[in-house]
């Protein structure tokens, strides 16, 4: 995909890497993000996205390449982006001991926000948040889902310019993570940049665009309707009470590009799909494999992400 032509740049990623000993952690990764974009960074585990995420923040240093954030160098100008910035870790970095009201204080303190502005923003970040009746509660007392809003309204106390969120959403039920997306969504609106990792392929779908990686490497870069547009293969649900045998036996047909688990039923990945249901059920069967249904369906993000990561790796012949 081409980047996306936009007025002002707030992330520039240009050849990134970083070693860490024999190890390459982010392996020449290259994307830019727009002011104002929710701009998605998705991986499995280790594939790199915390690593790329501390050179931006100028908590690393890189290996090679360049970047900026808010138009400031990581490597020169770490220290000046530090306070243009806010950062959200999986780990809730909140005080469980002080009030809702008192972190935010502490937080206030943290990015020098001026004493005649602290008041107006902390009423602010409770009002986007929406815990303005929970300031005098204590942290420690609150559900995942608010204390994932707290630290959300922590990391954007002092108005930065670029927002960091670095698998936010971690161990938060369905609900809440719904809730801090339309946070998310109120906060891009106002012209904040936030740029968010994330291994839920389905986040991917609330992001104006983004980057997959894959073991340092950018595999994928464009909207989520744009990789989706360029997906080549059909998807096919199999739905048996043998699944796993049923697994085994899609794998070693020559036109399954991919087969794989995907909740209590089989998906399997097709170049070229010229049979009926019937036909797929005599098939199966042939194979000693009882199905209850076959059906095509939507493709989503991590059909995507594997076919294209299994190509990268050259397994498919895509």
């Amino acid at each position: 995909m081409t980047e996306r032509a936009c007025d002002e740049k707030a992330i520039v990623v240009d050849g990134l890497v970083k070693r860490f000993g024999d190890f390459t952690a982010v392996d020449g990764v290259s994307f830019d993000v727009c002011k104002g974009e929710i701009f998605g960074f998705l991986g499995p585990n280790g594939s790199g996205k915390s690593t790329t995420i501390r050179m931006l923040c100028g908590l690393l240093t890189p290996t090679a390449g360049n970047a900026s954030v808010a138009g400031l160098d990581v490597v020169t100008q770490a220290r000046q982006i530090q306070s243009r910035i806010g950062y959200m870790s999986q780990k809730f970095s909140l005080y469980d001991d002080l009030t809702v009201m008192e972190n935010l204080l502490f937080f206030a303190g943290v990015y020098k926000v001026k004493p005649d502005r602290v008041e107006q923003r902390i009423g602010a970040v409770l009002d986007l948040a929406n815990l303005t009746a929970d300031s005098n509660t204590l942290t420690g007392t609150l559900s995942v889902g608010y204390k994932q809003r707290l630290a959300l309204a922590s990391a954007v106390v002092h108005e930065p310019d670029v927002l960091f969120l670095d698998e936010p959403t971690s161990g938060v039920d369905p609900v809440s993570r719904r809730r801090f997306w339309d946070l998310i969504d109120s906060l891009a609106r106002t012209g904040v940049t936030v740029l968010v990792t994330t291994h839920v392929m389905e986040e991917a779908e609330y992001c104006n665009r983004l980057v997959m990686i894959d073991k340092g490497r950018r595999v994928a870069l464009g909207s989520a309707a744009e990789l989706k547009q360029g997906y080549a293969f059909e998807v096919l649900e199999i739905r048996t009470r043998d699944v796993m045998n049923a697994m085994r036996v899609a794998e070693n047909w020559p036109d399954v590009v991919e087969a794989a688990l995907f909740g209590e039923d089989l998906h399997i990945t097709c170049r070229e799909n010229t049979r009926t249901t019937l036909q797929w059920q005599e098939r199966f069967a042939k194979a000693g494999v009882s199905i209850q249904s076959v059906k095509p369906v939507e493709v989503t993000l991590e059909d995507v992400f594997v076919s294209l990561v299994a190509s990268a790796e050259g397994t498919t012949g895509a």
